[in-house]
């Protein structure tokens, strides 16, 4: 049976989805440029796989955006994504 996502999930959560790893790529790099970065950047902790070919190989989102973020020097505070705020109810 699936787990629905948490509310206020970070980055290090280990059932992180593809769906969170795109919107904290776009949120750090931009929409445009996260899949262009992801797509053409090999990167030595994925076994030189790019971070696309790492997704599609099954390697666990999380670890291919920390293996992302460690390449491109992401600060840790910028980790977890853009502060938005919290949702409300109707």
């Amino acid at each position: 049976m699936p787990v629905a996502p948490t509310v206020g999930a970070t980055a290090y959560d280990p059932g992180m989805r593809h769906s969170r790893f795109w919107a904290l790529a776009e949120d750090e790099f931009g929409a445009a440029y996260a899949h262009s970065l992801a797509g053409s950047t090999h990167i030595a902790a994925l076994g030189g796989r790019t971070a696309v070919d790492a997704l599609d190989a099954g390697v666990a989102p999380r670890d291919v955006w920390i293996a992302l973020c460690e390449v491109m020097d992401v600060p840790e505070e910028h980790r977890h994504g853009l502060d938005k705020p919290p949702r409300t109810q109707r």
